[in-house]
């Protein structure tokens, strides 16, 4: 437990170089070192499935903010800091402590690491070939209860694909073949 706390904190700070560094390609490492914990946190609340999610949509992601702060010439930001921008920092601050309570207390919830909750999962072995009469019990767990969550994570690997060509895509004025045979 203590691990998920320091990773929780870990993030924290690494959203905080983030957003206050002035340097563009220090803040895209530190978002992606904070997608890294995020992915070991799941996988110590035993959710695999969302730590592979994780790790793709964060590998992508990384990919198109290097190539963004490789080709800008202006590789740094100006921070102005008027009264409005301690308003901002203090509400931050609040709800960063907001967060870490709700967090702290939904954790205080939560059954011990290592006791199993197989109500659920003991429905979907014993009535899963009864209600969706498949071959294959992963295959009915997937596609017949679990089938929103599938799609949800379907959608998040092919939007992220999709953005990365989008971005990664040879750019260029396409070539005019009365123009090239004028001259």
């Amino acid at each position: 437990m203590i691990i998920v706390y320091g990773l929780l904190i870990f993030m924290i700070l690494g959203a905080i170089v983030a957003l206050e560094t002035n340097d563009l390609l220090s803040s895209v490492i530190s978002v992606g070192a904070m997608g890294l914990a995020l992915s070991i946190v799941f996988l110590i609340l035993r959710a695999p499935d969302l730590a592979i999610i994780q790790v793709v949509v964060e590998v992508i992601a990384l990919i198109m903010l290097l190539r963004l702060v490789v080709e800008r010439e202006d590789v740094t930001i100006a921070h102005r800091y008027s009264p409005g921008g301690a308003f901002a920092t203090a509400t931050a601050l609040v709800f960063i402590g907001v967060f870490i309570v709700f967090a702290m207390e939904a954790y205080r919830e939560m059954p011990v690491f290592g006791e199993p909750l197989m109500r659920v999962s003991a429905r979907y072995i014993t009535e899963g070939f009864g209600i969706s009469r498949a071959t294959n019990i992963v295959t009915s767990i997937l596609l017949d209860f679990r089938a929103y969550d599938t799609l949800g994570e379907a959608t998040v690997i092919f939007t992220s694909i999709l953005g990365a060509l989008a971005i990664l895509r040879a750019t260029g004025k396409k070539r005019d073949e009365r123009n090239d045979a004028d001259s």
